[in-house]
């Protein structure tokens, strides 16, 4: 395609093809700007081809298996499970295929921007270099996204390890997978690999799995993968890495002397923002020590020509918050505002078996904040939960002294779907009696949330100055009651 003409700068220039890279240009595109998209290899970014997509049609597989297994509680017996491994990885694949489209060059074209698929370095503060070419721009955004990280551990280097964004090549069920990291990454992929059948060992640092979520959240999605025979070495400091002669075997020798042997090792302890090579000096932009780029709250970087947004800036590690910070960033630059990020409401879910998902404060009871309080409903006492035959999980919100919603942590099958109404509540800065006042459909998951709102109420109408209030009402309305009997 034809670049454009170096003396007619563009007005936006979008760096990055990944969900907030195509956010971004639509919506510059949607304001009838002149845009020019730059990916260096294929749009859709990490969510397309190696996260969002191909890691939950996986766990689809991983779920359908799960439930033949776990049938016979309901009463209906099934035997001889059968994992084709082949078919899985296919199955991932066409998912990606058929959603490929909406992420193409092609449709990035059909709302008017250009395309280029090349490599973008900075040239100056307005001036960036595709290939040899000079394009000079009037605003730009930078949204390369991040990439896996590996860990500093001797040996590593010479074991062909599996990263969230090779294990989808893999044509072959490990036998004995080992996994290095216990963020959402590991557990989901840990969690799914072993109900295909891999033997699966998760390894990490920390105390905990899910360490950054609800204690009693997180224990409840670690015993439903241990129950999946996962092994869990929490605490564990790997001391080095031995290869074997097969292609991505060997051993990780632990510093306590533990060892796990593994015929795949997938490696999930971290990302790190893709800006290396960027040129982001010759431009004035800066970056913090992990490589970030800095952005004040409206995404605007040290050059005031640069805006960022996604995964490279630090303040987004998710696709959904990759899109809106695309957009803010587009309308900002383009329309001239000054919309800043909202940071009280940014949803997370983990899609393991339960699902775990969070959204604003913390509710765990070690960081609400004075004068918060907590309301918990478990799913024990969930109807559609006992229909289920499966009755762990909870939902559990934070609310201020104010009485107001700030955060809430749901653990169950499809957590993620209630996470919306939470979201809207948070933002809105609305009550449980709001919540409570909404009827709820019945019997559903979401109907915990609901439970837990009507119990909060009532729990406040019973004690305090609504408990005096609603006495002092009763005696009046007995005296008139006594006046008007005696009056007749």
């Amino acid at each position: 395609m034809t670049l454009p003409e170096t003396n007619s700068p563009c007005d936006l220039l979008v760096i990055g093809g990944g969900t907030a890279g195509l956010v971004a240009a639509k919506t510059a595109a949607s304001f009838k700007a002149r845009v020019v998209f730059v990916e260096r290899d294929r749009p859709g970014g990490d969510c397309l081809w190696t996260g969002c997509v191909p890691s939950k049609s996986l766990i689809a597989a991983a779920s359908a298996a799960a439930d033949i297994r776990q049938a016979a509680v309901l009463g209906v017996h099934a035997s001889g499970v059968r994992i084709d491994f082949p078919t899985v990885m296919r199955h991932v694949h066409d998912a990606i295929r058929t959603i490929e489209p909406v992420d193409s060059f092609a449709s990035v074209q059909a709302v008017g921007a250009r395309t280029i698929k090349g490599d973008a370095v900075f040239a100056g503060p307005d001036s960036v270099l595709i290939d040899g070419e000079l394009i000079r721009f009037q605003q730009a955004i930078i949204a390369t996204g991040a990439s896996p990280t590996m860990p500093d551990i001797p040996g590593l280097s010479g074991v062909a390890v599996l990263t969230s964004e090779t294990v989808w090549g893999l044509t072959r069920l490990p036998q004995r997978l080992a996994v290095l990291g216990g963020g959402a990454i590991g557990c989901e992929l840990g969690q799914a690999f072993a109900r295909l059948g891999s033997r699966v060992t998760l390894v990490t640092r920390g105390d905990r799995p899910l360490g950054r979520e609800d204690p009693e959240a997180a224990r409840i999605v670690i015993d439903a993968i241990l129950a999946d025979g996962v092994e869990i070495l929490a605490g564990a400091h790997v001391a080095r890495v031995d290869a074997s002669g097969v292609p991505g075997a060997g051993t990780l020798w632990l510093e306590d002397g533990r060892d796990v042997a593994f015929d795949a090792l997938l490696v999930a302890t971290g990302r790190a923002p893709r800006t290396p090579g960027l040129g982001l000096e010759a431009a004035g932009i800066e970056t913090d020590d992990a490589g970030h780029i800095v952005v004040d709250d409206h995404l605007r970087t040290t050059n005031p020509r640069v805006w960022a947004a996604g995964d490279v800036t630090g303040r987004s590690e998710h696709t959904h918050t990759a899109g809106v910070h695309g957009s803010l960033a587009a309308t900002n630059a383009i329309l001239g505002l000054r919309r800043a990020v909202n940071t009280s409401a940014v949803p997370r879910v983990t899609f393991t078996a339960p699902e775990l998902a969070a959204v604003g404060a913390s509710t765990d009871p070690a960081h609400v904040s004075a004068g918060g309080r907590l309301v918990t409903w478990s799913h024990a006492e969930l109807d559609r939960a006992v229909t289920q035959a499966d009755r762990s999980g909870m939902t559990r919100l934070t609310l201020d002294r104010r009485g107001r919603i700030v955060g809430a942590t749901v653990v169950g099958p499809r957590a993620g779907e209630t996470l919306g109404e939470l979201s809207l509540a948070i933002h809105h800065g609305m009550r449980t009696r709001d919540l409570a006042s909404v009827t709820h459909a019945y019997p559903t998951y979401n109907d915990a949330l609901w439970n837990a709102a009507v119990h909060d109420v009532r729990q406040t109408l019973s004690s305090g100055i609504a408990a005096r209030a609603i006495g002092l009402l009763g005696g009046i309305r007995r005296i008139w009651v006594r006046w008007r009997g005696g009056g007749q």
